[in-house]
């Protein structure tokens, strides 16, 4: 719940800075609006002084020159807000729930926009995606894993780093990859990191169920397998399989 909390918090602040903008714009097309109202009003009077007096106060020039933009402004912010709605319902995928043949690179980029906020503060997103076919598989659970693999890239990372995302195709398997530049792990821990409940953020930081949650979806329920490289200082590495057909 607190990991669905922090996406939803997350998700959140990346409609409201778009939304923030549309709303102060919105407010000057109205300062806009009333002032060639009043223009309007002041030809309709056909009082040179009225018309004179009107066109000086709405300073047509400046409104010729800002109206385009904030209204392009507007455009693009809604768009935005389009965007990051139409890709929480491709992540969430709430009415495909059965197997179905699935793009999965599509897939792994509505995650990234999904978690876009846990991840711009502490990594650039580099992309070596390939050209993989349709795997048959149930969407929404293979992106609770990329989130869960996303997230925790992020969050291995103590300042400014990179996590490199990959994909590629190998006899009859699809593969993903999600690197990350952050402070690795040792041997034993790697051992341990598909164990429920197992942890080593600081206490309310993390349950330890995501990559025990992974793990469970990729090999138990797609007949998948999880591998991981990664050594102290020196980043961490996931490795996904999974059959084109299950």
């Amino acid at each position: 719940m607190a990991a669905i909390g922090q996406l939803a918090a997350g998700v959140a602040h990346e409609i409201n800075n778009p939304v923030g903008f549309v709303n102060s714009n919105l407010g000057s097309l109205k300062t806009y609006v009333n002032q060639l109202l009043t223009v309007i009003s002041a030809y309709e009077s056909n009082d040179p002084a009225q018309i004179t007096e009107a066109r000086q106060k709405a300073d047509l020039d400046f409104l010729r020159e800002d109206l385009p933009s904030l209204l392009s402004e507007s455009q693009d912010g809604l768009s935005r807000v389009t965007k990051i709605v139409q890709d929480l319902k491709d992540f969430s995928r709430v009415d495909q729930a059965d197997h179905q043949p699935s793009d999965l690179n599509a897939a792994l980029e509505s995650t990234l926009n999904v978690v876009a906020n846990e991840i711009k503060y502490k990594a650039e997103v580099v992309r070596e995606l390939g050209d993989i076919p349709l795997v048959d598989c149930v969407p929404a659970q293979i992106n609770q894993v990329f989130m869960n693999l996303l997230v925790n890239a992020a969050q291995a990372i103590p300042e400014r780093g990179k996590i490199i995302v990959r994909s590629g195709l190998e006899n009859n398997h699809v593969w993903f990859e999600i690197e990350d530049t952050g402070k690795g792990m040792s041997a034993e821990i790697q051992q341990r990191i598909f164990e429920p409940f197992f942890t080593t953020k600081p206490v309310g930081q993390g349950t330890g169920l995501g990559l025990s949650i992974s793990y469970d979806i990729i090999v138990k329920k797609h007949s998948g397998r999880m591998d991981v490289r990664s050594k102290p200082d020196q980043g961490t590495c996931f490795r996904l399989w999974l059959p084109l057909q299950t």
